[in-house]
């Protein structure tokens, strides 16, 4: 990341209601330039950091005609937010109040919401506890069910990757074990993904998260079937609400996309080829249906 692109946004950090110290990326452009657009709040996946959202929040906080402040979450135990000692605090009750709690250091009573995955499921809590901080939300890749087999995916690559030595490994790595379902991606997004994933923590490049969060996935029951989240979903029918599904996406099937699209009259729904779980949103076509759908929202 170059001078220039670190200096678009500044690290804030706020104590949650337990204690906890935990950090957001803040691209801020001032009242002038945008006192009439309602900021931007990303939600990261279940072991990902505000860093995935860095070229995204480029975009929509430097755009000439609709800029936006855009935010950054790192949720308890991910990037620069303190890891918390009670492995149990990492579920999606605790980190939706932990957003909520955000918005109101920030002093945000109303946003726009990009959920992805993990991001998205705290979204379908969140519509259930504060509905009206929500203005409208994107879902990436998620949905109120999610597969068994995506779930699996997941947590065989979380717990089965070897370390790489430093990012130029670590970025081919990642195309090793995730370039099937991502086979346009150019040497650089994969670079990207990398900065984004991985930290030089006491001289050694490892994930930038706690161990314990990817571990939780190891003593999930498939024997029996997932919790539905169709509830939650309910609460978003006022609410503009549109879904990015990856082509190859194993989490969230076409299935689901039929069902949510039968409970929510105004859905829209966005169809990435060539990319699996879960899209890159600075991308096309999610970005310039991103940019389409917070124009109007």
């Amino acid at each position: 990341m170059d001078d220039t692109n670190s200096q678009a946004f500044q690290d804030r950090t706020y104590v949650s209601s337990d204690g906890l110290t935990l950090h957001l990326r803040d691209y801020d452009l001032g009242p002038e330039a945008a006192e009439d657009r309602l900021p931007v709040i990303c939600l990261p996946g279940l072991t990902r950091n505000s860093r995935d959202f860095h070229q995204l929040a480029l975009i929509l906080s430097r755009d000439s005609v609709a800029s936006s402040r855009v935010i950054a979450l790192d949720y308890r135990g991910r990037g620069l937010s303190e890891w918390d000692e009670n492995k149990a605090n990492y579920n999606l009750a605790v980190e939706a109040r932990d957003v909520i709690e955000a918005c109101t250091y920030l002093d945000i009573d109303r946003a726009a919401f990009i959920g992805t995955s993990r991001g998205g499921l705290i979204l379908h809590l969140l519509a259930g506890m504060k509905s009206e901080l929500i203005a409208a939300a994107v879902l990436n890749d998620i949905g109120p069910v999610i597969e068994a087999e995506g779930l699996m995916k997941i947590r065989d690559d979380l717990n089965g990757a070897r370390l790489p030595r430093d990012m130029e490994e670590a970025a081919a790595l990642l195309k090793q074990r995730q370039g099937a379902d991502f086979p346009t991606l150019s040497d650089d997004d994969w670079a990207e993904m990398a900065t984004a994933i991985y930290r030089d923590i006491d001289g050694k490049l490892v994930p930038d998260v706690d161990p314990a969060i990817a571990q939780q996935l190891l003593s999930v029951d498939f024997t029996k079937p997932l919790k539905d989240l169709w509830e939650q979903y309910e609460s978003f029918t006022p609410i503009p609400l549109m879904v990015v599904r990856g082509e190859n996406s194993a989490l969230l099937t076409e299935n689901t996309l039929t069902a949510m699209a039968d409970r929510h009259s105004g859905l829209k729904i966005v169809r990435v080829p060539h990319q699996g779980h879960p899209p890159l949103l600075h991308l096309q076509p999610s970005l310039r249906n991103i940019r389409a759908f917070l124009t109007v929202a």
